[in-house]
């Protein structure tokens, strides 16, 4: 089966930190098997409930979040992706595990989304939340996600973002959606592959 085969072949990669090339190559390819078989094609119009939901980052091509890793001191946690379609609102949220007692981080990315097509959404940041989980008083994506809408300010680096008008819009597309998994490809040329999470 192509999904169990994907599945097997990210599980010991630490969300693609410990991926060679040559393994990087294999997995495109399982991905890439997948997205052929995508129960949901137009998952904006036909899924819209099975996409809802915190998602958990099990595999990505994306340096910029594996990049955190590199950090002296610390190791990259649990990533979310957090969609929330009523208020078309995504958020991206990284735990980051500090290898000193109560220097845990968190960085957090608030976005908006804007259908393109059936499967495709553009992207505009809008709010970055970086800082010290004990000082956001951090717990779990949910509440988070509560106070954010609640209109917190937080005991953090906490800064709007603005992408330049000259800049093409950030994009994501949704290339395979079914109960429990996700993949998405970004504008940049990273893949995504995540698992509904419970949290």
């Amino acid at each position: 089966m192509p999904k169990a085969k994907l599945l097997d072949a990210i599980a010991s990669k630490n969300r693609g930190i410990l991926a060679t090339p040559l393994e990087k190559q294999a997995i495109l390819a399982a991905i890439t098997e997948l997205e052929f078989r995508n129960p949901h094609p137009r998952p904006l119009t036909t899924a819209i409930d099975l996409l809802a939901g915190n998602w958990r980052l099990l595999y990505t091509s994306s340096q910029s979040l594996l990049g955190i890793d590199k950090f002296p001191l610390v190791t990259l946690g649990t990533i979310y992706q957090c969609i929330r379609p009523t208020t078309s609102a995504v958020y991206n949220i990284a735990e980051v595990a500090s290898f000193v007692p109560g220097l845990n981080g968190l960085v957090a990315i608030v976005a908006k989304f804007t259908a393109v097509s059936e499967a495709r959404v553009n992207v505009q940041f809008n709010r970055s939340v970086i800082g010290l989980q004990r000082l956001i008083d951090y717990s779990d994506p949910d509440r988070l996600i509560m106070e954010i809408e609640n209109g917190r300010k937080f005991t953090a680096i906490d800064l709007p973002i603005s992408r330049p008008t000259d800049k093409a819009p950030a994009w994501l597309e949704i290339t395979y959606l079914d109960e429990d998994l996700r993949i998405s490809r970004g504008n940049e040329g990273s893949v995504f592959v995540l698992t509904k999470s419970n949290s």
